[in-house]
């Protein structure tokens, strides 16, 4: 009944798969997950199913990395638990009183919703008992390792009994959580809620290149251009978040900052306004905003992006929440490209290039939002028809033309002030190369391809290229075709004659066997494991079995190509 209530009709992917994993199979759980996905849900649902209300001790534990994100999963248990009776479910995290946890734990709860440093300290007390937890849930454990507290999770696992289930939901699958994986899980089944480590689906994302100089005018524009945004504006470092925050202030936007120099009380304040809407921007570092969980925010903005694409990717998981679009932005400038493409290559996604916005093309979506915002108004005719006469003898002297031209002056004198003589913004443009500069950096390329599988990847080498017209799809239906099951297929690089792809290591000869043999067009092709030390230019002309058909195969298809060249003419 509580479920519904709250709106819940049908359940998201991640439920799905979760919630009857956990009430009724064996083993451990690693699901990979945007954040927005409907994870606390997937988790709470069967945690306060499977809770024994009359054993007053904590059964299960919900490490999470933030105050902000602990008081939240709290909160939403106690939503979902509405009408389950005598259930107690306790937020312990750092920055309160001790004392008062130590209280309500002594007093007796079924579940606790923790952060690693607050949970160890209570554990080192001896004030929680832990010896009747059955569930362990690790959320958003790669912030968790992030912040450093690997050592406080491997010792906090220490504490609760061999025998239970754990859940350890993460958006990205970094090298620390796999051992997790292995060291504290029992033949945990992994869940991947969309594809490992790719960004949010429903998230555009566009980037802007700018001079460095022109960064804040370009953001100013950006959210000039956007009436209705409301978004976070993410930045490197607390001076950056402090100053944006103030220069947007002064240019009369509803902004404040969230880092670090701000007290506990601070942050509450701003992090309340901001989920009121009172506040329609938010400037924060990446440590201030974790925990921060909003599902209606239209745009994230990268004002610089960070060293670590998983980073990014938690950055533009804050939009494109339940269901919604949103578009992730970065403003760059050109040394920032590298990162843009690591990016791209993370999220398995490419950014468009966008232009900033001309002052022209501002105003005119300022003035046709106000105009949206006319026409949907809602009137009270009854309240305001007392006051309209007196309204009406002040302004009838005004045609309707004149009227409406004072209103729309009334809303954007400052705005067109600001814009009149706004100095111009000049959206960078990439140079190119020299030819001679780009046909060495492209030979230095594919000597490098020929040679070098990426890693955890092996090369295969087929005899079939560019002049074939056997590109990557045709590859790809290849070997669907002529092969049981599928392979994981890597970096894909064509030559003339001759293509080289990976695949994973191990998957290599059954790649081979799919298309020795095979035929393309009536040419019958021929693959190996590629050697590394092979020079394949000349490839194509090595004879693919014993019994030298290899010559008559090739005769049947420039036959082939030269009839079919014949008929396009």
């Amino acid at each position: 009944m509580a479920i519904m209530e709250m709106g819940f009709e049908s359940p998201m992917p991640v439920q799905e798969r979760v919630i009857p994993h956990l009430l009724h199979e064996d083993g451990d759980v690693v699901a990979l997950a945007q954040t927005g996905t409907g994870k606390t849900a997937a988790f709470g649902l069967p945690v306060i199913q499977r809770t024994d209300t009359s054993l007053r001790q904590p059964q299960a534990l919900i490490i999470s990395p933030t105050r902000e994100l602990c008081l939240q999963i709290g909160g939403d248990l106690a939503d979902f638990s509405k009408y389950t009776k005598d259930l107690k479910v306790l937020p312990v995290y750092g920055g309160s009183s001790i004392e008062s946890q130590i209280r309500s734990l002594r007093q007796g709860v079924h579940i606790i919703v923790a952060t690693p440093g607050r949970l160890l300290d209570l554990i080192n007390r001896g004030v929680v008992n832990l010896s009747a937890v059955h569930t362990v849930i690790l959320d958003e454990a790669d912030e968790m390792l992030n912040m450093g507290f690997l050592d406080d999770i491997n010792a906090i696992l220490e504490n609760v009994p061999e025998e239970r289930k754990m859940l350890l939901f993460s958006a990205t699958m970094p090298d620390e959580i796999a051992k997790i994986a292995k060291n504290y899980m029992h033949n945990p089944q992994e869940f991947v809620i969309g594809t490992r480590n790719e960004g949010a689906q429903n998230v555009k994302h566009v980037y802007y290149m700018v001079n460095a100089k022109d960064k804040y005018l370009a953001l100013k524009r950006i959210a000039d251009s956007n009436p209705n945004i409301y978004g976070i504006i993410f930045c490197r470092t607390r001076r950056d978040t402090q100053e944006i925050a103030d220069n947007l202030i002064a240019d009369g936007y509803n902004v404040d900052a969230l880092h670090g120099d701000l007290s506990q009380m601070q942050r509450d304040t701003v992090m309340k306004k901001f989920r009121e809407r009172t506040l329609q921007l938010l400037v924060a570092t990446d440590v201030a905003a974790r925990g921060l969980d909003v599902d209606s925010l239209t745009h994230v903005i990268n004002y610089g992006l960070p060293d670590d694409p998983a980073t990014y990717t938690h950055r533009s998981g804050r939009t494109g929440r339940a269901g919604k679009t949103g578009v992730s932005i970065a403003i760059i400038h050109s040394r920032e490209k590298s990162k843009l493409r690591e990016i791209e290559k993370k999220i398995q996604k490419e950014f468009e290039k966008g232009t900033v916005p001309t002052p022209q093309r501002i105003i005119e979506k300022q003035l046709y939002n106000l105009a949206d915002r006319i026409e949907r108004v809602k009137v009270n005719e009854e309240e305001i028809e007392k006051y309209l006469p007196g309204i009406v003898r002040k302004l009838e002297w005004l045609s309707e033309n004149d009227l409406l031209k004072r209103i729309v002056s009334l809303e954007f004198n400052r705005l067109l002030d600001y814009y009149k003589d706004a100095p111009e913004v000049i959206d960078y443009e990439e140079k190119k190369p020299k030819k001679a500069e780009k046909n060495a950096k492209t030979a230095q390329r594919a000597d490098k391809d020929r040679r070098v599988a990426e890693k955890g990847f092996e090369r295969v080498y087929v005899n079939a290229g560019k002049a074939d017209g056997f590109y990557p799809a045709r590859l790809i239906d290849t070997l669907n075709q002529n092969m049981d099951g599928r392979v994981e297929i890597g970096r894909i690089d064509l030559f003339n004659n001759y293509a080289l792809f990976d695949v994973r290591k191990g998957e290599g000869r059954k790649a081979v066997a799919a298309l020795k043999n095979a035929r393309y067009f009536g040419k019958r092709l021929y693959s190996e494991i590629a050697d590394p030390n092979r020079d394949y230019e000349h490839a194509s002309e090595r004879k693919s079995n014993s019994k030298g058909k290899r010559k008559d195969d090739d005769d049947n298809f420039s036959k082939f190509k030269k009839r079919k060249n014949k008929k396009s003419k």
